[in-house]
Protein backbone atom coordinates (compact mmCIF):
# COMPACT_ATOMS: atom_id res chain seq x y z
CA UNK A 1 0.00 0.00 0.00
CA UNK A 2 2.98 2.25 1.08
CA UNK A 3 4.36 1.66 -2.90
CA UNK A 4 1.16 2.49 -4.50
CA UNK A 5 0.94 5.95 -2.31
CA UNK A 6 4.65 6.48 -2.95
CA UNK A 7 3.90 6.08 -6.63
CA UNK A 8 1.14 7.98 -6.70
CA UNK A 9 2.62 10.82 -5.08
CA UNK A 10 5.92 10.86 -7.24
CA UNK A 11 3.62 10.62 -10.34
CA UNK A 12 1.87 13.63 -9.48
CA UNK A 13 4.96 15.62 -8.42
CA UNK A 14 5.90 15.54 -11.78
CA UNK A 15 2.48 16.43 -13.04
CA UNK A 16 2.75 19.55 -10.53
CA UNK A 17 6.17 20.20 -12.23
CA UNK A 18 5.38 19.93 -16.04
CA UNK A 19 2.26 22.25 -15.92
CA UNK A 20 5.00 24.95 -13.65
CA UNK A 21 7.68 24.61 -16.44
CA UNK A 22 4.50 25.23 -19.24
CA UNK A 23 3.51 28.47 -17.14
CA UNK A 24 6.45 29.46 -16.93
CA UNK A 25 7.11 33.38 -18.57
CA UNK A 26 8.81 33.14 -21.51
CA UNK A 27 12.41 34.56 -20.98
CA UNK A 28 13.06 34.84 -25.07
CA UNK A 29 11.09 36.67 -27.19
CA UNK A 30 10.01 35.76 -30.71
CA UNK A 31 9.95 38.91 -32.30
CA UNK A 32 13.77 39.36 -33.00
CA UNK A 33 13.74 37.61 -36.64
CA UNK A 34 15.09 34.55 -37.58
CA UNK A 35 17.86 33.37 -37.57
CA UNK A 36 19.10 35.28 -34.31
CA UNK A 37 21.80 34.02 -31.38
CA UNK A 38 20.36 33.79 -28.06
CA UNK A 39 22.48 31.59 -24.98
CA UNK A 40 21.49 28.68 -22.36
CA UNK A 41 19.89 30.37 -19.35
CA UNK A 42 21.27 27.55 -17.17
CA UNK A 43 22.79 24.20 -16.95
CA UNK A 44 21.95 21.48 -17.62
CA UNK A 45 19.16 22.43 -20.63
CA UNK A 46 17.36 19.92 -21.91
CA UNK A 47 17.20 19.51 -25.83
CA UNK A 48 14.70 17.54 -27.70
CA UNK A 49 14.05 15.50 -30.81
CA UNK A 50 10.96 17.67 -30.98
CA UNK A 51 8.66 21.26 -29.93
CA UNK A 52 7.16 19.51 -26.16
CA UNK A 53 8.15 17.48 -23.40
CA UNK A 54 6.38 14.55 -24.98
CA UNK A 55 9.59 14.20 -27.41
CA UNK A 56 12.58 11.75 -26.19
CA UNK A 57 15.67 14.19 -25.07
CA UNK A 58 18.57 14.15 -27.70
CA UNK A 59 21.12 16.19 -25.80
CA UNK A 60 21.96 17.96 -22.11
CA UNK A 61 23.91 20.62 -22.72
CA UNK A 62 25.68 21.56 -19.73
CA UNK A 63 27.39 24.89 -20.22
CA UNK A 64 25.34 27.51 -18.76
CA UNK A 65 25.81 30.59 -21.16
CA UNK A 66 26.67 28.71 -24.28
CA UNK A 67 25.36 30.25 -27.26
CA UNK A 68 22.95 28.49 -30.00
CA UNK A 69 21.17 29.68 -32.78
CA UNK A 70 17.78 30.08 -33.28
CA UNK A 71 16.39 28.39 -36.50
CA UNK A 72 12.68 28.10 -36.13
CA UNK A 73 10.18 28.59 -33.36
CA UNK A 74 6.63 26.79 -32.46
CA UNK A 75 4.57 28.07 -29.64
CA UNK A 76 6.90 28.37 -26.87
CA UNK A 77 9.92 26.24 -27.92
CA UNK A 78 12.78 27.23 -30.00
CA UNK A 79 14.47 24.89 -32.98
CA UNK A 80 17.91 25.73 -32.18
CA UNK A 81 21.83 24.84 -33.86
CA UNK A 82 24.92 24.25 -31.32
CA UNK A 83 28.36 24.81 -32.37
CA UNK A 84 28.52 21.74 -33.38
CA UNK A 85 25.84 22.02 -35.92
CA UNK A 86 23.29 19.48 -34.07
CA UNK A 87 20.01 20.64 -34.36
CA UNK A 88 17.20 20.11 -31.22
CA UNK A 89 14.30 21.94 -29.63
CA UNK A 90 14.56 24.01 -25.88
CA UNK A 91 11.83 25.53 -24.11
CA UNK A 92 12.09 29.39 -24.69
CA UNK A 93 12.03 29.86 -21.01
CA UNK A 94 15.38 27.67 -20.94
CA UNK A 95 16.66 30.50 -23.28
CA UNK A 96 18.28 33.93 -23.13
CA UNK A 97 18.47 37.18 -25.10
CA UNK A 98 22.32 37.96 -23.21
CA UNK A 99 25.26 37.19 -26.14
CA UNK A 100 27.87 35.04 -25.26
CA UNK A 101 30.32 33.48 -28.02
CA UNK A 102 32.16 30.06 -27.76
CA UNK A 103 35.67 29.65 -28.69
CA UNK A 104 35.61 27.06 -31.69
CA UNK A 105 39.49 27.57 -32.84
CA UNK A 106 41.39 24.30 -31.37
CA UNK A 107 43.80 24.86 -28.80
CA UNK A 108 44.96 28.26 -27.54
CA UNK A 109 43.62 31.11 -28.44
CA UNK A 110 44.94 35.25 -28.05
CA UNK A 111 43.08 37.02 -26.53
CA UNK A 112 44.42 40.81 -27.04
CA UNK A 113 44.44 43.88 -25.40
CA UNK A 114 43.16 46.15 -28.76
CA UNK A 115 41.94 44.89 -31.55
CA UNK A 116 44.43 44.06 -33.65
CA UNK A 117 47.14 41.22 -34.31
CA UNK A 118 50.32 43.38 -33.40
CA UNK A 119 48.59 44.16 -29.76
CA UNK A 120 49.47 43.31 -26.40
CA UNK A 121 48.48 39.15 -25.77
CA UNK A 122 46.84 39.83 -22.55
CA UNK A 123 45.82 35.88 -22.18
CA UNK A 124 45.18 32.69 -23.62
CA UNK A 125 41.84 30.88 -23.97
CA UNK A 126 41.75 27.66 -24.28
CA UNK A 127 38.45 26.08 -27.11
CA UNK A 128 35.30 25.80 -25.90
CA UNK A 129 35.12 28.46 -23.34
CA UNK A 130 32.64 30.72 -23.53
CA UNK A 131 33.11 34.57 -22.64
CA UNK A 132 30.39 37.47 -22.53
CA UNK A 133 30.30 39.50 -26.00
CA UNK A 134 30.91 43.21 -24.98
CA UNK A 135 31.01 44.63 -28.15
CA UNK A 136 31.73 44.06 -32.22
CA UNK A 137 32.48 46.96 -33.82
CA UNK A 138 31.37 47.74 -37.52
CA UNK A 139 34.05 46.64 -40.58
CA UNK A 140 36.26 44.94 -37.24
CA UNK A 141 37.24 41.30 -37.32
CA UNK A 142 37.75 41.00 -33.62
CA UNK A 143 35.05 41.51 -31.12
CA UNK A 144 35.51 42.43 -27.73
CA UNK A 145 34.89 39.95 -25.02
CA UNK A 146 35.06 39.20 -21.11
CA UNK A 147 35.91 35.93 -19.90
CA UNK A 148 35.23 36.40 -16.15
CA UNK A 149 37.36 39.23 -15.04
CA UNK A 150 39.55 39.28 -18.56
CA UNK A 151 38.25 41.17 -20.96
CA UNK A 152 39.65 42.06 -24.38
CA UNK A 153 39.49 41.22 -28.43
CA UNK A 154 39.55 37.95 -30.02
CA UNK A 155 38.97 37.80 -33.88
CA UNK A 156 35.40 36.59 -35.23
CA UNK A 157 36.48 33.52 -36.75
CA UNK A 158 37.83 32.10 -33.31
CA UNK A 159 34.38 32.15 -32.15
CA UNK A 160 30.60 30.90 -32.46
CA UNK A 161 27.72 33.15 -31.67
CA UNK A 162 28.25 36.29 -34.06
CA UNK A 163 27.63 36.52 -37.58
CA UNK A 164 29.75 37.94 -40.01
CA UNK A 165 29.66 41.69 -40.12
CA UNK A 166 27.47 41.63 -37.53
CA UNK A 167 27.28 44.62 -35.11
CA UNK A 168 27.35 44.70 -31.67
CA UNK A 169 27.91 47.93 -29.81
Amino acid sequence: MKRILLAALLCLAGILAAVAQENMPAAEKNDDGLPRFVSLRSSPVNARSGPGVKYPIEWVYLQKSAPVEVIAEFEEWRRVRDWQGSESWIKSSMLNRGRFAKVVTPGENNLYAKNNYNAQIIARVEDEVIGEIEKCPANNEFCLLKFGQIEGWMPRRNLYGIYDGEIID
